[in-house]
């Protein structure tokens, strides 16, 4: 085998970079490997991993991060197999059978002399049977384990719990210093309660970032509200240590904070060296400055190996504070570039079409340029077959000549015209697929044909930028007979189903008041109609009352989740809801709005009032609440349905067939937040103004609106390539589709690829036809155009989905009656007492398995959280 080598695609010829050979040298040094969508990065991962094992270096010396608990286990899981199938296949090496052909990493390590392929089977055997030693985990929790790890130098409080969402602490904050500063003010304050939460958000979230402005006048709004700034940072940060709380934004400054001091950071960069030889770094563009600079500083020297890969066309998360900046500097420091050019996923007539889209284009930054793939070999034919449209892209106008939209007084198609039209229009072409008899090809995880199959609803699904489209397109698919599922579209407390646990909060606050248990009786808790509660007479009301008073009860003395259980048996509560429409959907969003008030009250000690004040303000805040994946809508079935999603929540995801209807609708910049932008003067630092005004705000607002219309762009990106065989696109001529992804790529770009921030007027319908006609004539075949027809009214034949026949659950298992958790004092309580001999005890059936390295201490798990032990155990 190749020992490692530095240099590997080094960028050559005015910036290009070389393709990486994954049986090529193994990387040392820094290296960026820089993927496109479905070009294998988790795969490329894990061939590595088992590449460095087989060379000699023990699995327990590799670090493999990525950046969310979900890839985190999909990681794991890929390296695990990776590392069987390796061993297993020099076993067979070993008895004579070939490797695959297609498996050039087997093949690799079988290739050398007996003796020496026997030995790397017996190191990826050792790694396999020491699988759980492995650190594979997400950023957070690699912080956690190294801090755990350094003790008193890891600048962490030792009984320190987690605080995973500290929202509420940030507005209490915010609250108290905006009373503190300006209640005994005579003049009015420079700003609101409003204001003066957004600004504390944003810079809480935003740690590391810069504030400005600030050279304004100390008199000056301005200048009152960047001190504003600083002090609620300031005092979160007090709070937060005397309470002995952390975030887990705090184990990555804090990491950094020890790794760079001058005294204690040396010594911590040479432990964490002799402990990690090799740190592979997952969906690097999703970083931030400070998880770069722990990278930077603890592998980037030394004898360390540090390997980053991303996709930079994919950072899209900048309002959870990712910054592709920081992925762009790593690229520009690395020893080694080189990018990862086989799609995986996508045929190759829709990787043709992409290029033609996409190519040469530079998505928001010079650096983040679309590089040109190609399909894996058993992907160069089309594996779609029978659709009514077999191009793998098609282009849908909503031709304004036709009469199926709202115009404005000045031609322009009406916004909320156009995407109800194309809703529709979404739902009769899917019904005409459903339809055709189409057929995809399908291949076993191992890439074996197996056959083609009919399309059915599971394998579409359409991808929207907001919550509310995505229900429009589901009604529209429902009205047409298709079955349909959102899929995490917006926060549960945005709902009805929030509201209507308010209401019953409020009628268990007070259960004795006649309008909250009249508001309490129309709910789904109790399913009265408005007629009943009309004609109710005093009994029937006083039954209502009583209800709520033992329910009162029950949330005091046992907690949310014996109220949900109660009300559940009592009311016979989910036959009433799924007997509904979109009973299912509701039955879920109740069930996940009873967990998080079950959370809440168990973490922060609340009782029915505090608890309905806190559901309150969640309710409150649903429409800016996006990025917390626990209050995310949960999937309501999982039954064959087509999947309605946001373009965030898709990536990572992949489907046969992706509708995009809305990539000509620009996405929305709230005008009343601090802009966050990255500052060129200041070595592009993510920086913030909290000024509201000045000689610079007004530039440094235009850097901000050009950095989302840059994420605009790698939005359509992400969204169409989730497409293995078809996407299918939709322009409608909006004033404001001047300023979306689709009319800045197709009619704006400049010849160096560069795509403006702001587009020119939309052009003529018939003028757009031709310049898609244009594009379409790029790449025969690939690429089709049509006008929209409005629908049809057709329905699909296959109808609404058809519950499963459900049936009792059978209890046949025997319980062991001796088996109970108890506490050390009642073991102890009767240790003095006199005692007779006892019976020879019998085994009995373990309930739960025994825990697995019991007393094994921080070092040996990494994970992102701790299950706390049951109270008194």
């Amino acid at each position: 085998m190749t020992g490692p080598v530095r240099g590997q695609g080094r960028a050559q010829n005015g910036g290009e970079i070389e393709p990486f050979d994954v049986c090529g040298p193994l990387p040392s040094g820094v290296t960026v490997l820089e993927a496109s969508a479905g070009t294998g990065k988790t795969f490329t991962i894990a061939a590595l991993a088992a590449r460095y094992v087989a060379d000699g270096w023990p699995l327990e010396r590799l670090l493999l991060v990525t950046f969310t608990r979900m890839a985190t286990g999909e990681l794991r899981e890929r390296v695990r197999e990776r590392l069987v199938a390796a061993e297993q296949g020099l076993a067979r090496a070993a008895a004579g059978v070939e490797p695959p052909p297609d498996d050039t990493v087997l093949r690799l390590l079988a290739t050398g002399a007996p003796g020496e392929i026997e030995e790397r089977r017996r190191r990826l055997a050792g790694a396999l049977a020491d699988f759980d030693a492995a650190t594979i985990a997400t950023t957070h929790g690699f912080c956690q384990h190294i801090l755990s790890g350094l003790g008193v130098a890891g600048d962490v409080e030792r009984d320190a719990t987690f605080l995973e969402d500290p929202a509420d602490l940030v507005d209490e904050v915010v609250a108290d210093l905006y009373v503190r500063g300006f209640h005994a003010r005579a003049e009015p304050p420079p700003f609101n309660l409003s204001e003066a939460l957004r600004i504390g958000r944003t810079v809480v979230g935003n740690p590391g970032a810069a504030l400005q402005p600030q050279a304004a006048p100390s008199d000056s709004d301005a200048a009152m509200r960047l001190r504003f700034a600083c002090a609620v940072r300031a005092e979160v940060e007090q709070r937060k240590r005397r309470a002995a709380v952390l975030t887990y934004e705090d184990l990555l400054t804090r990491l950094a904070g020890t790794l760079a001091d001058p005294l204690r950071g040396p010594a911590a960069c040479r432990r964490l060296r002799e402990r990690y030889r090799v740190a592979l770094v997952d969906e690097f563009q999703d970083t931030d400055p400070v998880q770069w600079e722990i990278m930077r500083r603890g592998f980037g020297g030394g004898d360390a190996t540090l390997v980053l890969i991303g996709d930079p066309k994919q950072a899209i998360y900048a309002f959870r504070g990712a910054d592709v900046y920081a992925y762009l500097d790593a690229a520009r420091l690395a020893g080694t570039r080189a990018t990862l050019a086989v799609n995986w996923r996508s045929d190759q007539g829709l990787v043709d079409a992409y290029g033609a889209l996409f190519g040469g284009a530079k998505l928001g930054h010079r650096g983040i340029a679309y590089r040109a793939v190609h399909a894996a070999a058993q992907n160069q034919r089309s594996r779609l077959a029978g659709a009514p449209d077999g191009a793998p892209l098609r282009i849908r106008v909503v031709h304004r000549g036709d009469g199926h939209v709202r115009l404005t007084p000045y031609g322009w198609v009406k916004a909320d015209s156009g995407r109800e039209h194309v809703a529709a229009d979404v739902a009769a072409d899917i019904v005409r697929l459903l339809s055709s008899g189409a057929e995809i090809l399908a291949r076993s995880a191992e890439g074996i044909e197996q056959g083609r199959i009919p399309v059915r609803p599971g394998h579409v699904a359409v991808l929207v930028r907001r919550h509310r489209d995505a229900a429009g397109v589901r009604d529209s698919l429902a009205r047409v007979g298709v079955p349909a599922v959102i899929n995490g579209a917006g926060s549960v407390f945005a709902t009805g189903t929030a509201r209507e646990w308010l209401r019953l909060f409020e009628a268990l606050e007070r259960p004795a008041a006649p309008l909250r248990a009249r508001s309490a009786a129309l709910t789904v808790f109790i399913g009265w109609t408005a007629e009943r509660l009309a004609t109710a007479d005093d009994r029937a009301l006083e039954d209502v009352h009583a209800r709520l008073h033992r329910w009162a009860g029950v949330l005091r003395r046992r907690g949310v989740a014996a109220l949900l259980e109660t009300i559940t048996v009592s009311e016979g509560l989910p036959g009433r809801v799924l007997a509904r429409d979109g009973g299912e959907r509701e039955l879920t969003d109740l069930r996940h709005v009873g967990q998080l008030l079950h959370g809440a009250a168990q973490a922060e000690q609340l009782g029915a009032t505090a608890l309905t004040a806190w559901l309150r303000q969640r309710i409150a805040e649903a429409a800016q609440d996006t990025d917390a994946e626990e209050r995310s809508r949960r999937l309501e079935s999982d039954a064959e349905a087509v999947q309605v999603l946001t373009i965030h929540r898709s990536k990572g995801l992949e489907f046969p067939v992706v509708y995009c209807p809305y990539l000509w609708d620009p996405g929305w910049i709230p005008e009343d937040e601090p802009p966050v932008y990255h500052d060129a003067a200041a070595g592009d630092r993510r920086t913030i103004d909290v000024g509201g005004e000045g000689d610079d705000f007004g530039d440094h607002w235009a850097q901000h609106v050009a950095e989302q219309r840059g994420e605009d762009l790698r939005l359509a990106y992400v969204a169409l390539t989730r497409a293995q065989h078809q996407a299918v696109v939709w322009w409608a001529a909006s004033w404001d589709a001047r300023n979306s992804p689709l009319s800045r790529l197709l009619f704006c770009r400049d010849p160096d690829g560069t795509v403006p921030v702001e587009g020119g007027a939309p052009p003529d319908d018939d003028e757009a036809l031709a310049v898609f006609g244009q594009l379409a004539g790029e790449v025969p075949g690939a690429i089709s155009v049509e006008r929209t027809d409005g629908g049809g009214g057709a329905v699909w034949g296959g109808g609404p989905a058809v519950a499963a026949d459900l049936s009792a659950g059978r209890f046949d298992r025997a319980l062991d009656p001796h088996w109970r958790r108890t506490s050390y004092s009642r073991i102890t309580a009767g240790v003095h007492e006199e005692r007779v001999a006892s019976e020879p005890e019998e085994a009995v059936v373990a309930d739960e398995a025994l825990p697995a390295a019991r007393g094994a201490g921080v070092e040996a798990v990494v994970g992102d959280e701790a299950l706390p032990a049951a109270r008194g155990a």
